[in-house]
């Protein structure tokens, strides 16, 4: 074994089980990220970045929480603590919103999805504590968050890669945790391989669920009329096709087969009415945006 090896085995071993996590130190995390998922929520300068996730999906509190659990003597000791970190730090982040909202205490109806997670945090603890174990038991518990890291992070990445660098940092995170947990709770190479295994056989199930190939009848924005002899076409023919389906009510069937924006041209005799068409994820769902040309 190498020093640069024993160093970060020693530095995995002092995170992961090395801390005296006592109630003080749990009570100052909740309030600490609670603070910190405030403003990245509230700046401006964190809109559409990979930090505004924090307040949003689940992958930073799972880092958080790991930490906490494996850091407790005894599995009833984990889930207590794991679950008042979560019981003071998630109302705490609505809490510090409300004069920032404009429907002030409203914003606490958001509080309700926490609510049942924040529940679920006490056996996920209990459990999650045996990844101390660092053996097959270790690497069975860490299976759903492989899974959950493994979904995530692809998300994040086709995101990038469609809008770079939005979200590239939340990519990144999602797939570092992935291989921290399996280099620092599996103590043999097949335990290893079998954990990473599981994250690239789920990343490339993701990739081919998710490739593009989508579909739309829509008005055109300007809502135009058109001839029956107006002609259709993409600038660039290997983002799909078009066709127009209804001339006089200027709708049309726009196919696409791969993210990014392209041109659209309606040529009408001596009019030519041109447009921008994007492909695009959001919230996980393909979807195709027609816009003027600017």
């Amino acid at each position: 074994m190498t020093d640069n090896t024993s160093a970060l085995r020693r530095f995995a071993d002092k995170v992961y089980g090395g801390i005296n996590m006592s109630w003080i130190k749990v009570l100052i995390m909740a309030v600490a990220s609670a603070i910190v998922t405030t403003v990245f929520l509230v700046v401006p300068i964190f809109a559409n970045t990979s930090f505004i996730n924090m307040g949003a999906t689940m992958e930073a509190w799972f880092f958080l929480a790991i930490i906490i659990m494996v850091n407790c003597k005894k599995p009833l000791e984990a889930a207590l603590k794991t679950f008042v970190f979560f019981l003071v730090s998630q109302p705490l982040i609505y809490l510090f919103q409300v004069p920032f909202y404009e429907g002030g205490w409203g914003i606490f109806m958001y509080y309700r999805f926490w609510i049942l997670w924040t529940i679920l945090t006490f056996p996920m603890a209990f459990v999650g504590w045996y990844l101390k174990k660092h053996n097959w038991l270790s690497l069975l518990i860490l299976l759903p968050v492989i899974v959950f890291m493994a979904i995530f992070g692809t998300g994040f990445l086709q995101t990038a890669i469609n809008s770079f660098p939005k979200y590239i940092l939340s990519a990144l995170f999602c797939y570092a945790q992935i291989i921290i947990y399996v280099y620092t709770f599996t103590d043999k190479l097949w335990l290893k391989l079998a954990g990473l295994g599981a994250a690239v056989v789920t990343i490339a199930v993701c990739l081919f669920v998710s490739s593009v190939d989508v579909n739309v009848n829509t008005p055109l924005p300007d809502e135009p009329s058109f001839s029956d002899s107006a002609v259709i076409s993409l600038a660039d023919s290997s983002y799909g096709e078009a066709e127009i389906v209804d001339a006089a009510g200027g709708y049309v069937h726009v196919h696409m087969t791969k993210y990014g924006a392209t041109g659209l041209t309606v040529t009408d005799g001596d009019k030519v009415y041109e447009y921008k068409v994007e492909a695009k994820q959001s919230d996980g769902t393909n979807l195709i945006d027609i816009t003027p040309k600017e």
